[in-house]
């Protein structure tokens, strides 16, 4: 009866139809029959199970875990189906001056076949990265998007986990029958990047178990988060790397397959549903990358749906994967199982010699294709052949490469439900009368929770790199004991009134700068910041809080250090109480300061870009401050820069707290001749000079009699608008301006969607 099915279909298609027959029949009877692997939930139950009847303590739960299958029920289907994707890209054409002017010739009458396509000017063209490109991936499978570079494997990637705009991407993506929505997919998949960003100084077993505590509900306990991690990293093959650091340029750490399967599992520590992959075996060695696909066939068998792009795998990493799309400049050339190769590039006309790698040669072929004149069109015809032929089959009844499941009909909703019900997702769901897109919630915990683990998280990593807030100190040190011995006990007189100005503006300006040097620190939070905020681990503003509350104590043991340094070594005036606004504008400088690399830190793409920002910036604050000109002479076109500068608020609150005491006199008698050509001659003169300006007021003037109060100089430096507490504030209100800023940035910038 089958070869009579065959016969029927060879006689209406085309010549390839009775080779593609045969293929079927060799597949029907040596497809075997799909068996999943435990979930994680599942493992978890059987180590509690195990705990429960084991004696004793010697034996840890994580070892006694029993991995057989008996007695578990297959889980229900996933299909995620993706239909006719295409998506295009304008880019400027690089084009010299002349070639624009022969351009514009050629638009003129007879070159109609010159104008641009729909879309395209004289200076932009339109570049195709995604052309038709359809396909499915099941649950169980792990199916990979092979081809050269700049073929187009990450955007298809991207295409699939949401990471391009609606408006942008042209096609369908459905899971079991229903679109896709941008909430639901975050809670349900997991996006593992190419570049592994994790904190460098927590072990493997901290970093799973800070992403326990971000991805799982609040409602399980501790012990079970801790027991979830225990089985992960058991699945991982990460148990004697458990302890170890994940290390970085200046701390060893552990090997490069080991952190690549520490991002797999912070991104599966809630066992989504779809896991998607960038490149996971890029830059590592051959046994390294085929343990990482083999962690990845144990995860897609417990259930999961596993897509990855992968460069060129081996021969043995080749064998673990279950589909292939093979690209080439954005079209499929290729989709179907790795065991239809041979009789695809065979009935293509190039066959796969025996003692070759099937994919090297796959890839080899596509390149010759691509450098010669038709392109890769005739394959990419072949290959739309090849697929009608099996639709046509599957049409006509005949069996499939992948035996049809009897619950594939089931609705998203209920797959979600029955895998919730398995153990996967566990993110607190508990309505499953819902709809799939409110089944589970977008975070799994309230925002003080997630404040609180951050910090936690936070705090730990940088008590381990004691050297970075070091250098920050010995800075800060270092600055002050050069300004305290410059400095040293300033006297009452024009020369001192001088040299404190300078002082102060020089200390202000400091803290300012100091602040810069943990800017390469910011931006590496970022880019862990994006990863884990792009799938709902973590509210933007809990980390925004998170990030303040950590910085406050070092920034509180910096402005002690400096203003105990420097407060009392210069001789400022104020006491106790003027020593502790000294310290309080200092600790409001510097919380404004990191605010605001803070907020460059959300904005700028890379670090050198970062500092000439930053120096730049801080360079105009100092020149706008009202040290080097009052207010009162800068042009009315830049006054608006001397209020936006941050050295301005600090470097008057300070001038207040030093000369706001009307009964202090700094300049007495003969001392207004200091600082005037008048400075060098001898005392007795002096006097005589003052008798003669005193008959000439009408008013007596001694040498013991006060010329210049505080008061005065305040005026002479135009310091007459705000209070010293005023200033203060305003400082501090620019730290939380620019962390405000510093959220927005975050907001705005960190979509990780291509436009």
């Amino acid at each position: 009866m089958l070869k009579g099915k065959m016969s029927r279909v060879a006689a209406n298609v085309s010549p390839l139809t009775a080779v593609f027959d045969r293929m079927q029949a060799v597949q029907l009877s040596s497809s075997p029959s799909a068996c999943a692997s435990p979930t994680l939930g599942q493992l978890l139950k059987r180590v509690g199970d195990a705990s429960k009847e084991s004696h004793g303590d010697e034996t840890p739960a994580h070892q006694v875990l029993d991995v057989s299958d008996g007695g578990m029920d297959r889980a229900l289907p996933f299909v995620l189906s993706f239909n006719n994707l295409t998506y295009s890209v304008k880019i400027r054409r690089k084009m010299a001056l002349p070639a624009i002017f022969s351009r514009a010739k050629l638009g003129g009458a007879g070159a109609a076949a010159a104008e641009p396509t729909a879309g395209e000017t004289l200076f932009t063209k339109t570049k195709v990265l995604l052309n038709d490109i359809s396909g499915e991936a099941r649950d169980g499978e792990i199916m990979a998007v092979l081809g050269a570079s700049g073929s187009g494997k990450s955007t298809l990637i991207d295409a699939l986990a949401n990471r391009i705009a609606k408006e942008s991407l042209k096609g369908t993506i459905t899971l079991n029958g229903e679109h896709l929505e941008s909430r639901l997919l975050k809670v349900i998949s997991a996006y593992v990047m190419q570049d592994d960003l994790l904190y460098p100084m927590l072990t493997v077993e901290e970093t799973l178990m800070f992403a326990a505590e971000f991805r799982l509900p609040r409602t399980l306990s501790t012990s079970k988060k801790r027991a979830r991690v225990q089985a992960l990293i058991d699945q991982l093959g990460l148990r004697n790397a458990a302890k170890t650091v994940i290390g970085d340029e200046g701390h060893r750490g552990v090997s490069g397959g080991e952190r690549r399967r520490v991002s797999i599992g912070i991104d599966i520590i809630h066992d989504p549903i779809i896991l998607f992959l960038d490149e996971p075996t890029s830059g590592l060695d051959s046994t390294s990358a085929y343990m990482v696909v083999k962690v990845l066939q144990r995860i897609a068998q417990s259930g999961s749906i596993v897509i990855m792009s992968i460069h060129q795998p081996s021969y043995r990493i080749l064998g673990i994967l279950d589909r292939l799309i093979f690209l080439s400049r954005g079209q499929p050339v290729y989709s179907g199982p790795p065991s239809n190769l041979p009789q695809f590039f065979a009935d293509f006309g190039h066959p796969i010699p025996d003692n070759e790698n099937r994919t090297e040669f796959a890839l080899d072929l596509i390149r010759e294709l691509e450098g010669s004149p038709g392109g890769t069109r005739s394959l990419v015809e072949f290959n739309k052949n090849w697929q009608n032929m099996k639709r046509g089959a599957a049409a006509t009844g005949l069996p499939t490469a992948t035996p049809a499941s009897p619950t594939r009909g089931l609705s998203l909703k209920e797959a979600i439900s029955a895998s919730i019900s398995r153990g996967k997702l566990v993110s607190g769901a508990t309505n499953k009368d819902a709809s799939p897109a409110s089944m589970v919630p977008t975070y799994a915990n309230p925002f003080w929770v997630e404040m609180a683990v951050l910090s936690r998280r936070s705090f730990k990593n940088s008590r381990r790199m004691p050297e970075l807030f070091g250098i920050r100190m010995g800075a800060v040190l270092v600055t002050g004991f050069i300004l305290a011995t410059m400095f040293w006990q300033l006297d009452n007189s024009p020369k001192g009134i001088q040299e404190r100005l300078g002082f102060f503006a020089f200390a202000m300006s400091t803290t300012f700068y100091t602040c810069a040097d943990a800017l390469p620190v910011f931006l590496q939070e970022r880019y862990i910041f994006m990863r884990e905020t792009a799938y709902n681990a973590y509210r933007r503003i809990s980390y925004c809080l998170s990030h303040a509350l950590v910085s406050l104590p070092s920034l509180i043991f910096l402005s002690l250090a400096f203003a105990s340094i420097t407060f009392w070594a210069v001789g400022l005036d104020g006491g106790s109480s003027g020593f502790m606004f000294y310290f309080a504008i200092i600790l409001a400088s510097f919380w404004a300061g990191n605010s605001f690399v803070t907020f460059l830190s959300g904005v700028v793409p890379h670090v050198m870009l970062g500092y000439t920002i930053v120096v730049a910036i801080l360079a105009y604050f100092l020149l706008f401050s009202g040290f080097f000109i009052n207010r009162d002479r800068i042009p009315a076109y830049w006054i608006w820069f001397h209020y936006i500068s941050l050295v301005k608020y600090p470097y008057e609150a300070v001038l207040q707290n030093e000369f706001d005491n009307p009964l202090k006199c700094f300049v007495r008698g003969i001392q207004i001749f200091d600082n005037t050509p008048l400075g060098v001659v001898p005392d007795s003169l002096k006097s005589k000079l003052l008798d003669s300006m005193s008959n000439t007021l009408g008013m007596r003037i001694t040498n013991s009699t006060c010329v210049t109060t505080g008061v005065d100089i305040l005026k002479q430096q135009g310091v007459t608008e705000l209070s010293k507490w005023a200033c203060l504030y305003i400082t501090i209100a620019w730290g939380f301006f620019f962390r405000i800023l510093f959220y927005f940035s975050l907001l705005l910038g960190s979509k990780n969607k291509r436009r």
